[in-house]
C-alpha cells in the first residue's frame, strides 16, 4: 500500500494505461476526487468502475494499493462491499479466504458491526465452498448472533447471510431451513438483478426442498413468487408443474408427472413420501371444495378423492389432522371423517372458480331462507 501520498497519481496513472480505453476516463476522476478527499463520491464512483466486467484485472490492485490508503475514511460497509467486488479476482479459495478474513478483521469494531458480518458471511461461504462445515456454521452463527442485536440493518447485510445460510443447510440437506432461507435472501434483493441462470437454480433448488421437505405443506410463497417463473420453457419446467399439482391436490397430473421424478436422485428416493404428500394435499382439496356444512366425508369418499386404500384412510387422516392440515374428528365406527376447518392456502383459477360458485349457491340459499321467513312470518312482521 502506498503511504507516501505523493505515489497515488503515479499509480494510478500506470493502472490507466493498462485499463480498457473506454474506462481509463475512471481514473482521471478518481485521482481528482481523492485530491479533493471527496470520499464518498470517490467510494461511489469505484464501486461502479468495479462492477463493470472489464475492470476485473485491476480489482485487487486498486483495493490494495488505492482504496486501503483511504480506507478508515470511508463507510465500513461499502469498504467491504468494494473487498467482496475485489476478492473474485484470486485463483483459488484459500486465497479468498485469507483475504476475507482480513477484511473482516479490518471492519471488526463497534461502529461496523454490519460491515462485519457481511465480511464473515462471505469467509463462510467460501469455507462451506472448501467442504469446512463446522467453521462455516461457525461464522454464521457468529453472524447471526450480532444481526438480531440490530434494529435495522442495510439489506445487502441480510442478503448475504441468507443466502450462505441457505447454502449450508441445502448442503446439509435440511431442506425446511433451507426453504426458509433462500425465501428470506429473495426478500432482501431484486431478482431482475439476478443471471437467468442463478434464478433457474434457485427456482430449482427451492422447488425441491419445498416437495421432500416433512414440513412443508403450503407452497403458498414460493409459488407468487416470480422466481418461480424462470424454470418456463426450460428442461425443469416439469418441476414447477409438479409444484402447482401438489398444491391442489391433482393426483393425476402428478402421475403424469412421475417419469421425471424418477429421474431425479432426490425425489425419486422419496417417492413414497411424495405420494404421501400429494394423497394429504388431495385430501385438502376434497375439503376445500365442499360446502362448511357438508364436510362429514365417509372413507369411501375419502378414498374415491385421494385414490389410497381403504385401510389406510384413517392413518392419513390422522397424519392431516397431527400437520394441522385440517381440524376435526373421526368416526371410527362409522367411518366418517368430521372436518370442521382446512388450512388456507394459495388458490388458483380453477379453485377460484369453485370458490366463487360455492359463494353464489350460498347467496341463493340465503335468499331462499329470507324469502321462506317472509312468506311464514308475515302476521309477525305485520304487528
Amino acid at each position: 500500500m502506498p503511504t507516501d501520498p505523493n505515489e497515488i497519481p503515479n499509480f494510478l496513472a500506470t493502472q490507466r494505461d493498462e485499463a480498457p480505453p473506454d474506462l481509463q476516463h475512471y481514473f482521471l476522476t478518481f485521482e481528482d476526487y481523492w485530491e479533493r478527499k471527496l470520499w464518498h463520491e470517490l467510494t461511489d464512483l469505484i464501486v461502479e468502475y468495479f462492477r463493470t466486467p472489464e475492470s476485473g484485472p485491476q480489482r485487487l490492485p486498486l483495493f490494495n494499493e488505492f482504496v486501503k490508503s483511504f480506507s478508515d475514511k470511508i463507510n465500513q460497509l461499502k469498504l467491504v462491499n468494494l473487498g467482496l467486488l475485489a476478492f473474485t479476482q484470486f485463483s483459488d479459495d484459500p486465497s479468498r479466504l485469507s483475504f476475507l478474513e482480513s477484511l473482516a478483521e479490518t471492519v471488526n469494531k463497534p461502529s461496523s458491526q454490519d460491515a462485519y458480518v457481511s465480511a464473515k458471511s462471505a469467509a463462510a461461504g467460501i469455507k462451506l465452498r472448501m467442504g469446512d462445515q463446522d467453521g462455516s456454521r461457525k461464522d454464521l452463527d457468529e453472524a447471526e448472533s450480532i444481526l438480531d442485536s440490530f434494529d435495522a440493518v442495510d439489506t445487502t447485510v441480510h442478503a448475504r447471510f441468507y443466502s450462505v445460510n441457505g447454502d449450508y443447510y441445502n448442503a446439509k440437506r435440511e431442506f425446511a431451513s433451507y426453504y426458509k432461507n433462500a425465501l428470506l435472501y429473495l426478500a432482501c434483493v431484486d431478482i431482475d438483478d439476478m443471471a437467468m441462470d442463478e434464478r433457474q437454480k434457485r427456482a430449482y433448488d427451492l422447488s425441491i426442498a419445498a416437495l421432500i421437505s416433512d414440513s412443508i405443506y403450503n407452497f403458498g410463497e414460493l409459488l407468487l413468487h416470480p422466481i418461480l417463473d424462470s424454470l418456463k420453457d426450460t428442461p425443469h419446467s416439469w418441476l414447477r408443474d409438479l409444484l402447482f399439482a401438489f398444491n391442489a391436490g391433482e393426483l393425476g397430473t402428478y402421475e403424469s408427472l412421475t417419469p421425471h421424478v424418477a429421474k431425479n436422485e432426490l425425489l425419486s428416493d422419496n417417492q413414497m413420501f411424495l405420494h404421501q404428500k400429494i394423497s394429504l394435499s388431495a385430501l385438502t382439496e376434497a375439503v376445500f371444495r365442499r360446502a362448511p356444512g357438508d364436510r362429514a366425508m365417509n372413507f369411501r369418499t375419502i378414498q374415491d378423492e385421494t385414490k389410497v386404500k381403504l385401510d389406510d384412510i384413517e392413518h392419513l387422516i390422522m397424519k392431516a389432522l397431527s400437520l394441522g392440515l385440517v381440524r376435526g374428528t373421526i368416526d371410527q365406527v362409522a367411518q366418517i371423517a368430521n372436518i370442521n376447518w382446512v388450512q388456507p392456502k394459495i388458490l388458483d383459477m380453477k379453485q377460484i372458480e369453485g370458490m366463487r360458485n360455492r359463494l353464489g349457491e350460498w347467496d341463493t340459499s340465503v335468499n331462499h331462507l329470507g324469502n321462506w321467513i317472509e312468506g311464514a312470518g308475515k302476521d309477525v312482521w305485520a304487528a
